[in-house]
């Protein structure tokens, strides 16, 4: 069945509209989606490496697009949605605290969790919340995610044929690494 699943996302990261895809994918991520763009980025870039720039740069625009998104939505709408549901959870001072932190880290959070796969939309979002300088949050994102899918493109057109065939003989294997690192980052996440 996971073969079955990789063969398909080959497939499809040759179709002509892969890019919309991969665009879609890594706006969303970046401030609602649990799934990151790599998981559509790499099948596209190991199905075409001469494109790895040019996939690597539609998920670099994407991916700040969408944390941009993520930022208006701490911005504007955490009173609305966020606000509740931590008092609920007994977490507002807990998240007052937080805030004064963020702030004094806000540029090194966003590089960590542009960089790594620490889910980047919670960054997102708690640099509208705490008010990060728009400015700041911009220029540290498209530095975070272009060392991120920029780092990836090299490697997979530099190691593209080896890499591939390391993925295929191992696939097992790194699918239960990639569920071990979401799942890390949730949990992260949710004990931050």
């Amino acid at each position: 069945m996971l073969r079955a699943l990789y063969d398909r996302t080959i497939r499809l990261a040759e179709h002509p509209r892969a890019l919309w895809a991969l665009a879609a994918v890594a706006f969303a991520e970046s401030s609602v989606f649990p799934i990151p763009p790599d998981v559509v980025m790499i099948p596209m870039i190991l199905a075409r490496p001469s494109r790895a720039w040019l996939i690597a740069t539609v998920a670099l625009i994407a991916s700040v697009l969408g944390g941009m998104l993520g930022y208006a939505i701490g911005a504007f709408a955490y009173e609305e949605i966020g606000q509740p549901i931590l008092a609920a959870l007994g977490k507002t001072e807990a998240m007052a605290a937080f805030n004064s932190r963020f702030n004094d880290f806000g540029f090194w959070a966003v590089l960590t969790a542009g960089v790594t796969p620490f889910p980047y939309k919670v960054i997102t979002i708690m640099s509208g919340w705490s008010a990060m300088p728009l400015g700041t949050f911009i220029a540290t994102s498209i530095l975070a995610r272009a060392i991120r899918f920029l780092l990836v493109a090299a490697l997979l057109w530099k190691f593209g044929a080896p890499v591939r065939d390391f993925i295929e003989r191992r696939l097992g294997l790194l699918s239960i690494l990639f569920v071990l690192l979401l799942f890390g980052g949730f949990y992260l996440t949710r004990y931050l």
